[in-house]
């Protein structure tokens, strides 16, 4: 508490015997080039400062949106269920597992957003317009290949949005929300999937213990060694997470 009271009275200090020569040559230009004494310049700069504010807070439901991110977190939580582990692997290695699996899955979405949209744009090359046209096309057509099309016909329907012919003429409002009802089934099936063997343990266990006349101690106690074990010898990350990613597409 001393430390940070020493600290900030030091920085207030230095502020006020600052020589002010110093302090006269900052200056915060909003404008452009000779631009700077316009208001309409000066009023553009702050739209565009908010603009990406927004973009940058709205960036990790952006992130669940349009990536692969949706169907691994779900997946990886329907594996520690499955397990009975309750907290273990802890929520912020799962999500840290579910981060590193999306940005393997989309690195060739990344870079190609990169090189047709985000790097013309920081050149000079592209307006904003056209820079998020370009940026989001890969997006498109990533969500385009894994968005079943009975989920796109309903938010088409939904939306009455005119039928398209093409599949990248699909409009964004419309294929996300199908991209993500689209993922979510896919992964309650992989779910079920991963379940099914854990379950039988479960039940092989309350069925010993139950004609052992133990009726007092938990199955689940009882089973989760078997479980821990049987996903270790079966080499369950490497099956799982593999066919996570090659679920995609990739690998």
């Amino acid at each position: 508490m001393i430390f940070t009271v020493a600290t900030i009275g030091a920085v207030g200090l230095g502020g006020t015997f600052a020589d002010p020569a110093l302090a006269q040559q900052f200056s915060l230009d909003l404008g452009a080039g000779g631009g700077g004494n316009n208001p309409n310049s000066t009023t553009l700069r702050v739209l565009q400062l908010l603009a990406l504010t927004t973009v940058l807070s709205v960036a990790p439901s952006i992130l669940m949106m349009v990536t692969s991110f949706t169907r691994i977190v779900i997946v990886l939580g329907f594996l520690r269920q499955a397990l009975g582990t309750m907290q273990s692997p802890p929520n912020m290695v799962m999500m840290s597992l579910a981060m590193f699996l999306t940005m393997f899955v989309m690195a060739p979405t990344f870079e190609q957003a990169w090189n047709q949209g985000v790097q013309p744009y920081i050149d000079g090359q592209l307006d904003e317009v056209e820079a998020f046209d370009r940026t989001a096309k890969p997006f498109h057509t990533f969500m385009t290949r894994l968005a079943r099309e009975q989920d796109v016909q309903l938010f088409m329907n939904l939306s009455r949005t005119q039928q398209v012919t093409k599949p990248e003429d699909v409009p964004l409002k419309v294929l996300v929300p199908a991209f993500m009802i689209s993922e979510l089934r896919r992964a309650f099936e992989i779910g079920f999937l991963i379940f099914l063997p854990f379950i039988v343990i479960d039940m092989v266990v309350a069925s010993v213990l139950m004609s052992m006349g133990m009726m007092m101690i938990p199955p689940a106690m009882i089973a989760l060694p078997f479980k821990l074990i049987f996903f270790v010898l079966v080499d369950g990350w490497f099956m799982v997470v593999g066919s996570l990613v090659q679920s995609f597409g990739a690998g």
